[in-house]
């Protein structure tokens, strides 16, 4: 069963035989307010094909600072805020299939201490949760440096798309 069902008590949605790649954007007590909505799915789904992974299906769902504290605290034990959590859901070999929590408090706070824009910051932290599911990690030095040169990667080839 799918994470968003328990956490917003809805009832799972079961797919069998998927045969496309979708990328999906729900809110959970927060809604995401972007212009180009459909070009961002779309060009996620090129991510994965990018970084040659197979895609099943990926919901993105968009809360607040405190909603995403609370799966910290539930199913990774940690007492903090994070911007984004990200659940793996299929097998190895499997397409990916998966749920991706992002705080958009986080977000909106994290761009203003950068002084990037919303969009900027709220695009990077999507393609970081579709990154860790394309097996980068950000653990250790070495890692968190391959990992934002990703990021960049990406956002840069966003904006050149959408402009």
């Amino acid at each position: 069963m799918a994470l968003i069902s328990a956490a917003t008590k809805q009832q799972p949605e079961l797919i069998t035989n998927r045969t496309m790649a979708s990328i999906i954007f729900r809110s959970a007590d927060k809604s995401l307010s972007l212009a180009g909505k459909n070009a961002l799915k779309e060009f996620i789904i090129r991510l994965f094909k990018k970084e040659k992974h197979t895609l099943g299906s990926v919901t993105y769902v968009f809360c607040s600072d405190e909603y995403l504290l609370q799966i910290n605290r539930d199913f990774l034990q940690h007492d903090y805020y994070t911007d984004i959590i990200t659940f793996g859901l299929s097998g190895k070999g499997e397409p990916i299939e998966a749920e991706i929590y992002i705080s958009i408090d986080r977000v909106k706070d994290n761009a203003a201490n950068l002084g990037v824009s919303f969009t900027n910051e709220v695009c990077r932290v999507i393609f970081h949760g579709a990154l860790h599911l394309c097996g980068y990690k950000d653990k250790r030095k070495s890692e968190i440096a391959t990992m934002r040169a990703k990021e960049d990667q990406y956002l840069r080839l966003y904006q050149k798309q959408v402009s």
